[in-house]
């Protein structure tokens, strides 16, 4: 099944690692880890810059959400497996 991430981006909910408050950014090994996934070409915008308010890790990429990330366990909670 597939998890709406907001705007135009969907991913298959199986490649979801992690959903993390932009807060939980603010960390000093979170910080790192951002940096070096930005450095290294891993990290997609969905929205402006500041308007984020999640950050979603998946297999391939991270993906910085406009959208809560209660929000979003909601909607992957939502999703029936068949």
């Amino acid at each position: 099944m597939f998890l709406h991430l907001g705007g135009d981006v969907v991913v298959l909910k199986k490649e979801v690692i992690a959903i993390l408050n932009i807060r939980a950014g603010q960390a000093a090994v979170t910080k790192e880890f951002i940096k070096t996934a930005g450095d290294e070409g891993f990290i997609k915008n969905i929205y402006a810059k500041d308007r984020e308010k999640s950050f979603v890790v998946t297999n391939r990429e991270i993906y910085m959400s406009p959208i809560s990330c209660s929000t979003l366990k909601k909607r992957a909670d939502d999703i029936f497996e068949l």
